[in-house]
Order: structure tokens, then C-alpha cells, then sequence
């Protein structure tokens, strides 16, 4: 029996990452700006990645909309490998403000909670 759920558990480990595929870019400001708006969209299983580098202490805002309320963030410290409180796995994240632990580059991951979803997403940096 722990060979059968061992093999499950590897197969569904391997089917994702397999299947995790979607874009990543590198999120720019425009010249004395201070935030950035980008549409995209992922299939079922898949994931979008946004990098961007932030200072220690500022405060980064993300809002992220889709028609049919299915799309979800989650942000990460590249530098600790954490993620933001409030926009942890698993917490679903369709908004987040908070101060920034440390200084370099944040992955936010995009992906949907059902099925494709098309997004908005926002993000700014003060």
C-alpha cells in the first residue's frame, strides 16, 4: 500500500512539473513610475512568473482580476526562498500590500484556482 501511494504521489509531483509551464518576465517601470499593469493568461495547471527587484522596507501593492474570478497570486523572496505573508501557497491571493523583508528580486506566480483564466494584474512598488 505504501508503494501505491508513494507511486501517486510521485506521478502527480511529476505531472506538475511538467505541465508548469507559462511565461516569465522581468516587470519594469516606465521612467517615474512607480507601478505597472500586465495582461496575461494561463492554462489549467500552468503558472506565470513575474521577477521584480524591490529595497528592503518598501512597499510592494499587487491586485490581481479575471472575468471569472479564478486567478491567484502568491510572492516570493528569492533571497530567503519565502513567501509573503498573505500571499503564501495556498493562501489564494488576489490582493496583497506589505513591507518587504529584504532587498532583491520577488517572484510573484500567477496561475488559476479552476480551469484557464485570463488576468489583470497590478503591481506597484513605493
Amino acid at each position: 500500500m505504501k508503494k501505491l501511494i508513494l507511486f501517486f504521489v510521485l506521478f502527480f509531483a511529476v505531472s506538475t512539473l511538467v505541465n508548469a509551464d507559462g511565461i516569465t518576465r522581468r516587470i519594469k517601470f516606465q521612467k517615474g513610475q512607480s507601478a505597472a499593469t500586465y495582461e496575461g493568461g494561463v492554462v489549467r495547471g500552468d503558472r506565470d512568473t513575474y521577477l521584480i527587484k524591490a529595497s528592503k522596507n518598501q512597499t510592494m501593492t499587487i491586485t490581481i482580476t479575471s472575468a471569472e474570478d479564478n486567478a491567484v497570486f502568491q510572492v516570493k523572496d528569492t533571497k530567503t526562498g519565502k513567501y509573503l505573508k498573505g500571499a503564501a501557497d495556498g493562501d489564494d491571493a488576489t490582493s496583497f500590500m506589505g513591507t518587504l523583508p529584504s532587498s532583491g528580486d520577488y517572484k510573484i506566480i500567477v496561475g488559476g484556482t479552476r480551469g484557464n483564466c485570463s488576468y489583470t494584474l497590478n503591481v506597484g512598488v513605493d
